[in-house]
């Protein structure tokens, strides 16, 4: 006698759900439309035989007592596709369409005319005050809405869609093909709806039977503060009006900062450069200073160097969804004369005498500015 729990591979305290599982997972890998390896037909003949007695209360339970269920005239006589797809035991057509397709027949339904729309997406430059101060913007966009004719339907006004007379509404079509099972039914998708069960004979003119129209329109985008170039703003529902007058999508606005004339950004920090003449920054003074907030001075302080840096904090981009503001950092550029005319020259030698700096040599810092008479 067959081992039918072992062909399945299941336990002897297997339930109906666990035999249908079993099942269809060894009918997926050895039916011969699947499989045509001569092996694996047979083994499929045996695994449906399998099937077919377990899923059977009463020969089950001859199996469970050490009997053979084939045997003596029950069942099907040892022949296990006696009975067909009919037989109660092997579970009718719907087993075998949902081993092979995940449904019986007649489980389909016609695919629906409106559907989601599409994202949208458009860049919006901004300058510097506005990423980091926030603003709220205009925008005029281009996208699809729903057709004022029709309403979405797609049909000519005082008309609606006729259900197909191909697949009567259903969406898809039947096709019976034999096979040495007996007779297997596909299902495809209705070649005149296809597939929506629905057929419009007389479009909108607006249209042309899609529901949506393209339409300019004039939406409000507010920028938040400290956002960055390339982040996008995401707005719910403005993008794309789906087929048949479907749910929008969404719209997001990437924003492109504009350069600006003076500051540079790194993240939240502000960076910018101010010159001062040499005599300046030995003795100290004042300069104009761009920030966000528009003109004001900086103190330079005397003695200071070239490429130094002074840092104004919390005077940068204010932080994206938090509290406090980045830094703004100044840097110095000290501006050495190129050209000298006698008297200023004699003044720096002057100058360069007094502080013991005429000629400084290569120790330490170099050649010194006079160490070299100009010609």
């Amino acid at each position: 006698m067959a081992d039918y729990y072992g062909v399945l591979g299941v336990d002897r305290d297997a339930t109906d759900d666990d035999l249908k599982r079993a099942y269809r997972k060894l009918a997926r890998k050895l039916h011969p439309d699947v499989n045509p390896d001569p092996e694996a037909q047979e083994q499929f003949k045996a695994v449906t035989a399998a099937y077919e007695v377990l899923s059977d209360p009463q020969k089950r339970q001859v199996v469970d007592l050490g009997g053979d269920p084939l045997s003596n005239g029950a069942g099907t006589g040892g022949n296990p596709f006696s009975q067909g797809f009919g037989g109660q035991g092997f579970g009718g057509l719907g087993d075998i369409m949902d081993a092979f397709f995940g449904a019986g027949t007649g489980g389909g339904s016609p695919r629906s005319r409106v559907r989601q729309g599409a994202d949208a997406l458009l860049r919006l430059e901004c300058d510097l005050t506005e990423t980091a101060f926030g603003a709220e913007r205009e925008l005029t966009v281009e996208t699809a809405v729903v057709c004022s004719t029709c309403s979405g339907e797609g049909s000519a006004p005082g008309t609606h869609p006729s259900v197909c007379d191909t697949c009567r509404g259903r969406g898809e079509v039947q096709q019976v093909q034999r096979s040495f099972l007996g007779q297997v039914m596909t299902s495809r998708a209705c070649p005149r709806c296809s597939g929506l069960g629905s057929i419009i004979e007389r479009p909108c003119g607006e249209c042309s039977g899609d529901g949506r129209v393209r339409a300019r329109r004039t939406i409000s985008v507010k920028v938040p503060s400290g956002i960055e170039s390339g982040m996008r703003i995401r707005l719910n529902g403005q993008g794309e009006v789906g087929p048949g007058g479907g749910p929008a999508g969404d719209l997001y606005v990437e924003i492109v900062e504009r350069p600006h004339p003076v500051l540079t950004r790194e993240g939240d920090d502000l960076h910018c450069t101010v010159t001062t003449p040499m005599t300046a920054a030995a003795l100290g003074t004042c300069v104009p200073l761009t920030t966000l907030e528009g003109e004001e001075e900086i103190d330079i302080a005397a003695g200071t160097q070239p490429d130094a840096v002074q840092t104004l904090r919390a005077r940068g981009v204010p932080h994206l969804r938090a509290s406090g503001r980045g830094d703004l950092h100044v840097h110095v550029r000290v501006e050495v004369p190129t050209r000298l005319d006698a008297k200023q020259e004699e003044l720096l030698r002057d100058l360069a005498r007094l502080r013991g700096e005429e000629r400084p040599g290569l120790s330490g810092k170099g050649n010194g500015l006079f160490g070299r008479r100009r010609r």
